[in-house]
């Protein structure tokens, strides 16, 4: 019998529409007045990684929500293709008819599937996964087997991009994972104000940067893309190895 896809709920508040998958947790969240800005403060700091990955060119996305993810890199990462993978119908046909998601073209294209099955060797260079089924994430995209395959489907350089919520119970051993994964080239950074922590791991980068480098490079991307950057490069002291000249990614 084929299992029952959750049910999927839109609500308007204060001028903020937000997306409901299979219970009361928010999924998504987006600012009538601005349908492609990040409103939510985790999928704004999600875009750290680009400190380290300035360039995404090829970039596949593992849960839609209400496409805030997909709709910023299309709009503002003009270089970018997006593959987005979303295992409900429902969430896509919502995202489309009532959150501003483009219609496929030849720079974005989203389908039905299960993103534990969509990876293959040197896809992407830009692999996000924000799947959840309202507060737990998904444990088939939490295995070792799944960190294996995301470090071989990135070509180099690449970036994996993973949201966690900061209370889930397995995220040491899920990092542990992907520090395993990727040769212990993982970073983590606290969300400025949601409940979330952000994993970053790496392909082909630099194994350490200067905070006189990563400084220089947040003000141009604060400057072009209007987000926080020079706090993300200051939280990134909170949970990762470093000394007064440089962030370690890896030894």
């Amino acid at each position: 019998m084929a299992r029952q896809r959750p049910s999927v709920a839109v609500r308007d508040s204060r001028g903020v529409r937000t997306l409901h998958v299979g219970g009361a947790a928010i999924q998504s969240s987006m600012r009538l007045d601005d349908p492609y800005a990040l409103a939510l403060d985790y999928t704004r700091c999600m875009m750290a990684f680009l400190l380290f990955h300035p360039d995404p060119r090829q970039v596949v996305m593992i849960g839609l929500g209400g496409g805030s993810l997909a709709k910023f890199f299309y709009r503002h990462l003009r270089r970018s293709c997006i593959r987005v993978v979303e295992l409900n119908s429902g969430v896509i046909a919502t995202a489309r008819e009532q959150f501003a998601l483009p219609r496929d073209d030849a720079r974005l294209t989203v389908e039905v599937g299960d993103g534990a099955d969509a990876l293959a060797p040197e896809c992407c260079d830009t692999l996000v996964i924000d799947a959840f089924e309202d507060e737990l994430h998904s444990p088939r995209l939490t295995s070792a087997e799944f960190y294996d395959g995301a470090f071989l489907a990135l070509s180099e350089p690449g970036a994996l991009l993973v949201n966690f919520m900061d209370d889930d119970p397995k995220l040491d051993q899920a990092l542990a994972r992907l520090e395993r994964a990727f040769g212990g080239a993982v970073l983590a950074l606290p969300a400025l104000h949601d409940p979330n922590i952000l994993a970053f791991a790496f392909k082909g980068v630099a194994p350490r940067f200067s905070w006189q480098r990563l400084r220089r490079h947040a003000e141009e991307l604060e400057s072009r893309l209007g987000l926080p950057f020079g706090r993300y490069v200051s939280r990134l002291r909170a949970m990762n190895r470093w000394n007064p000249a440089e962030l370690i990614i890896a030894a």
